[in-house]
């Protein structure tokens, strides 16, 4: 039988269904022709005019005409009641089309403002335009101006502000706004704004958004199916919803005119994980550059140092590592290099020629210029420039031979955009024998390297059974979702969460929900940051340790499953310690081998070895201790100290037993367990517990003793 909850959860869908049904049939009644385009960063495209949405007054009801009000608009009755101002009512009156147009051109300069090369400068006062509009009615600009609020922009002086951003949100989500809905509903899956946690009501909107064509919650709701979060697993479907997101980036990796280009996945600070980070400082596993380097390699590039003007042109071209992209600067640095013959400079400058941009006009003669140039070097992006150009013929005659030339050229010097092109030659048999079996070699080896294309052919071919022994929805589903958490903007506002991060102070706030919204959509690096940070308890959100930690568990667990062995480990941590779950000592075992075994982590094999020293959760075995903690130290060099302590305190028990089993060690009132346990010796077990660094600090503490003593006596 069906539990309670679950028949609850039936009905509610059912019900917000029928009035999602009732409400999307009564906007649509007299609907105006074009269709408010939401896309991912929330730009409208084909907005309707002013002038049509007051044609007539049923119009006004349409979801083209909800961010124009007309004399006869007011609110759904299935909205929340808010105030006038919040939710832009505006009365009855003459006066209505002035403030519509009012409403209109305040939220036209702020997006022109916004769209501007170098936004930063007008970015205050086009949030200003935009809370004016908001505050007329002007339902694009409420929604702007939630989003704003719900993450904070510091930059735009608009203040992180959950329950503003709640009033601003609902009203549109439950109006149908699908943008809102996506926002509205990881709000209820969070819990911000004095709303419960709620995954059903989360799911709701969720689903509702992705019917509305929300790429975002379409990302969320594949996720939730791959994963089986609050929805039955389910891989087809999940495959479906990533299909959509991943056909979107896709797009947005092709350049017209038949160019195609990889992703400066490595650029762009998608993999910062704060925990690493944290036990690591030293490593700089952030990638980012300071300031004042960047400002060195600018004083040596002015100085006519070619690596750098070649390096800063790189980091200007692909943005990321603390650079914002700007191809006005690479240019002119690609320039400087190309003009002391530096065969790197030429090949980029033949790619942003052949691309086109704000910094260059499209010229497929001056591509193939600085193209052959570099080839002729030998350079491999040169020479894969020259293969794309006589493939598709951009510009020159198609010479099928002489792009095969060039892009195994290239492919042989490990360029992946040389593979992903031969693949492409081999799938669809351009001057050569169509061949599935090669292509797909080719997509693989491009797709090692990161080629965010080749990785969506290998989806597609795997989706549909072309080339492979046989269909794999779930190897389907794993190269979409790699390639739809491409997106540019998420990357980007990945970034941009570990960069508040580090501003610290209440702006933790910030970047902790900025780690939640992109965990929602399952990026596995916004999940453990989310947790990261809900672990060190640095969050003002939850001012209670116990809910930061329950909340980090879920985090944890969340990141777990897709592969991050230390959230693994602490998972096997928070069961030992209780740490928003119960004590349960046979789940932390359980966690602590899969990431022994799945990744041979030197610390989960110290604390197996514990475990089965102590008996917890795992039966008491001294020999079974003394191998796991042999195989922490073959592991890592780092763990050969801790070890050898806790062997000496393990040869201390076997001696123990051993001398029990000759009869020298026992009383009369106890057995010589718990005569051993009773000790002092036990307190100190247990506050060596887990931790590996207390090993450390004993050793280095008797050996600082030790130099001590030796100074005063020398």
């Amino acid at each position: 039988m069906e539990s309670s909850g679950k028949r609850a959860l039936r009905l509610l869908l059912f019900t917000q269904c029928v009035l999602q049904l009732l409400l999307t049939c009564r906007q649509a009644y007299g609907a105006a022709e074009g269709r408010v385009q939401l896309e991912e960063g929330g730009q409208i495209n084909g907005e309707p005019t002013v002038e049509t949405c007051a044609a007539s007054s049923h119009d006004s009801e349409s979801r083209e005409c909800r961010g124009y009000p007309t004399s006869t608009a007011s609110w759904t009755d299935e909205a929340p009641a808010v105030s006038n101002q919040a939710r832009g009512d505006i009365p009855h009156s003459a006066g209505v089309g002035e403030r519509q147009k009012e409403a209109l051109a305040l939220f036209e300069s702020a997006m022109a403002l916004l769209n501007d090369s170098n936004p930063d400068q007008d970015r205050v006062r086009a949030y200003a335009l935009l809370s004016q509009s908001a505050t007329i009615g002007h339902q694009p600009a409420q929604r702007m101006m939630g989003i704003a609020h719900l993450f904070g922009d510091m930059e735009a002086a608009v203040e992180f502000d959950p329950i503003r951003a709640r009033r601003l949100l609902e009203p549109l989500a439950m109006g149908g706004d699908p943008e809102a809905q996506l926002y509205f509903g990881f709000m209820h899956s969070f819990g911000l704004a004095a709303l419960e946690p709620s995954q059903a009501k989360a799911i709701i909107l969720y689903t509702f958004a992705s019917i509305g064509g929300n790429q975002l919650a379409h990302l969320a709701l594949g996720y939730r199916h791959y994963a089986g979060l609050g929805l039955a697993q389910s891989c087809e479907k999940s495959l479906d919803h990533y299909r959509r997101v991943a056909a979107s980036v896709e797009k947005a990796f092709t350049v017209p005119g038949g160019y195609q280009y990889t992703a400066a996945t490595s650029t762009i600070s998608s993999k910062l994980r704060l925990y690493d980070e944290y036990e690591n400082p030293s490593r700089m596993l952030t990638g980012q550059l300071s300031e004042d380097l960047i400002q060195y390699y600018r004083f040596l590039a002015d100085k006519g140092d070619v690596h750098a003007q070649v390096g800063l042109g790189h980091l200007h071209y692909q943005g990321g590592r603390g650079v914002q992209q700007n191809h006005t600067r690479a240019l002119t640095y690609f320039l400087q290099a190309a003009n002391t013959g530096n065969a790197n400079a030429m090949a980029y400058l033949g790619k942003m020629f052949l691309e086109g941009g704000k910094a260059v006009q499209q010229n497929n003669e001056a591509a193939f210029k600085y193209f052959s140039m570099a080839a002729e070097k030998g350079n491999p992006v040169g020479q894969a420039g020259l293969g794309t150009m006589f493939l598709y013929g951009q510009g020159i005659p198609k010479d099928h031979d002489r792009a095969l030339r060039y892009l195994m050229m290239a492919a042989n010097q490990g360029l992946v955009h040389g593979q992903f092109e031969l693949g492409n030659m081999f799938y669809h048999g351009f001057g050569v024998e169509r061949n599935y079996k090669i292509a797909l070699k080719y997509y693989q080896q491009a797709s090692s390297g990161g080629h965010v294309l080749a990785l969506y052919n290998l989806g597609m071919m795997n989706a549909q059974g072309i080339g492979v022994d046989q269909r794999s929805c779930q190897n389907a589903v794993i190269l979409f979702k790699a390639v739809s958490e491409q997106g540019r903007s998420t990357l980007l506002e990945l970034s941009r969460a570990y960069d508040i991060y580090k501003v610290g102070g209440k702006r933790v706030d910030e970047a902790l929900v900025r780690y939640g919204f992109l965990a929602e959509l399952g990026y596995e690096p916004a999940q453990s940051n989310a947790a990261f940070i809900l672990d060190r308890a640095e969050a003002r959100l939850f001012s209670d340790q116990n809910a930061s930690y329950t909340k980090a568990f879920t985090y944890w667990a969340r990141a777990a499953s897709q592969g991050y062995v230390t959230a693994r480990l602490k998972l096997g941590d928070y069961h030992y310690y209780g740490y928003g779950t119960p004590v349960d000592f046979t789940q932390s075992a359980f966690h602590y081998r899969v990431a022994a075994e799945s990744e041979s982590n030197p610390q989960a094999m110290f604390n197996l070895a514990y475990m089965h020293e102590q008996g917890y959760g795992l039966p008491k075995d001294i020999y079974l201790a003394k191998r796991y903690y042999d195989l922490a130290a073959t592991t890592s060099y780092e763990a050969k100290i801790p070890v050898m302590l806790a062997q000496l305190k393990l040869a201390i028990v076997y001696g123990k037993e051993y001398l029990d089993l000759l009869g020298y060690w026992s009383t009369d009132t106890q057995t010589s367990d718990d005569a051993f346990s009773s000790t002092a010796f036990l307190s100190l077990q247990k506050s060596f517990a887990l931790e590996l660094n207390l090993y450390i600090i004993g050793l280095l503490f008797i050996f600082t003793a030790v130099m001590a003593y030796l100074q005063r006596i020398l």
